[in-house]
């Protein structure tokens, strides 16, 4: 299947299409003009991907997700370490936006909080 053909059968934009294959999450081949064509599958690939972006997964953690996916069989192990990185950093956004909160209920206190304040670990390449 050809780009257009993908992204209006998947309900995604062909731009939405090449960012997948830039970030690894969606294999192309080329023709001999460049064109890309996908293979049957790519419009549940694409759906896939799509639910998994919903559900708040970044670029990285899809892209470690889709092999247990492709392969049949989910590394329990793997998933659930994910899932748990995903929880540490939805923890420390919400302790630095209550104290963003905090912060407007007193105008007069000191900003520097913000810098001691816990950060979303740094992301594995």
């Amino acid at each position: 299947m050809r780009i257009g053909e993908v992204a209006e059968k998947a309900g995604v934009s062909v731009r939405a299409l090449r960012y997948y294959e830039e970030q690894r999450l969606l294999p192309a081949e080329r023709g001999p003009g460049g064109q890309r064509h996908y293979p049957d599958t790519a419009v549940a690939r694409v759906e896939l991907i799509q639910r998994l972006y919903s559900a708040g997964l970044p670029s990285r953690v899809v892209r470690e997700v889709l092999p247990c996916v492709d392969s049949g069989e989910p590394d329990p192990a793997l998933l659930g370490l994910l899932v748990d990185e995903r929880i540490d950093d939805l923890l420390a956004v919400r302790d630095r936006l209550d104290l963003v909160i905090a912060l407007t209920r007193d105008p007069e206190a000191d900003c520097s909080c913000l810098e001691r304040a816990p950060t979303p670990r740094p992301r594995r390449p």
